[in-house]
C-alpha cells in the first residue's frame, strides 16, 4: 500500500514544483495588490476585488478555459509569447504553474489583504513624518508588520495550487512526467483497472500535504494576531 512507485513520485514531486512556483511567482503581485485594496481608494476598486475572487467562484474548467484561449499558442497572449519570445505555457509544466497559480491567487490575497487593513496606519504616518519615503514606510513599517498574513496567503495558496485540477487539465491536459500532477494522476488511476492502491496512496499523500498547509497557515494567522495585540 505504501510502496510509491516511481510514476507516483514523478507525480508528487511535479505537483510540489509547479506549487512552489506557483506561489512564489505569485507572492509579490499578491502583495502589491493586497495592499492596493487595503490602503487606497479608487473607482473600480470593488470590481477589482470581485475579478481577484472570480476563479473561487467560476468552475474551474472555465478558467482553464480562458487561459488556453489566452495563453494558448494561439491565444491573444500565448501567441506574442510563443512567436517572439519562445516561451510556451500549453501543456507545459509552466502552464500548470500558471493555473494554479491563477486558482490559488484569491486565497493569497486575502490574508495579505486582511493583515495590511489590520496595522494602525499611525505607525505608517509616524514613519512618514520623520523623512520616509513611501517605498521605504512599506519595506520597513508595513511588511514586516504584515509579514504573518503573507505567510499565511503563501501557505494557503501553496495548499489550493497541490489540489487544482480543474483549470490545469483543461489548460495543459494530462501529460505523465510533464503536466501530470497528484490530482490529474489520481484521476487516471481510479479509471484504470486495479489503480485503486495507487490512487488510494496519491490520496494519502494530498491529504497529508493538504493538512500540513493548513495547520501551518493557522499557526501564522495566529501569529499575526498576537503580534497585532502586542503579544
Amino acid at each position: 500500500m505504501f510502496d510509491i512507485s516511481p510514476a507516483e513520485w514523478t507525480a508528487i514531486l511535479l505537483s510540489l514544483r509547479v506549487a512552489v512556483i506557483a506561489t512564489l511567482v505569485a507572492t509579490p503581485f499578491g502583495i502589491a495588490l493586497a495592499w492596493l485594496l487595503a490602503r487606497r481608494d479608487f473607482w473600480g476598486k470593488s470590481f477589482l476585488d470581485a475579478l481577484v475572487h472570480l476563479p473561487l467562484v467560476l468552475p474551474p474548467v472555465v478558467t482553464g478555459y480562458l487561459l488556453l484561449l489566452t495563453f494558448g499558442r494561439r491565444g491573444l497572449v500565448g501567441g506574442f509569447l510563443a512567436d517572439h519570445l519562445g516561451i510556451v505555457f500549453s501543456f507545459r509544466w509552466t502552464g500548470a504553474a500558471l493555473a494554479c497559480g491563477v486558482m490559488a491567487f484569491p486565497l493569497l490575497v486575502r490574508p495579505m489583504r486582511l493583515s495590511i487593513e489590520a496595522i494602525d496606519r499611525r505607525l505608517e504616518q509616524a514613519a512618514e513624518t520623520l523623512g520616509a519615503a513611501p517605498w521605504k514606510v512599506f519595506f520597513t513599517v508595513t511588511l514586516p508588520l504584515a509579514l504573518p498574513g503573507v505567510l499565511a496567503g503563501m501557505v494557503l495558496g501553496f495548499a489550493k495550487a497541490i489540489g487544482e485540477f480543474g483549470a490545469t487539465i483543461t489548460f495543459v491536459s494530462n501529460i505523465p512526467g510533464e503536466t501530470q500532477t497528484i490530482s490529474s494522476a489520481i484521476y487516471s488511476l481510479i479509471q484504470t483497472p486495479d489503480g485503486d492502491a495507487a490512487a488510494g496512496r496519491l490520496v494519502i499523500v494530498s491529504i497529508g500535504l493538504a493538512l500540513g498547509a493548513l495547520i501551518a497557515a493557522e499557526w501564522f494567522a495566529r501569529r499575526a494576531t498576537a503580534r497585532l495585540h502586542g503579544n
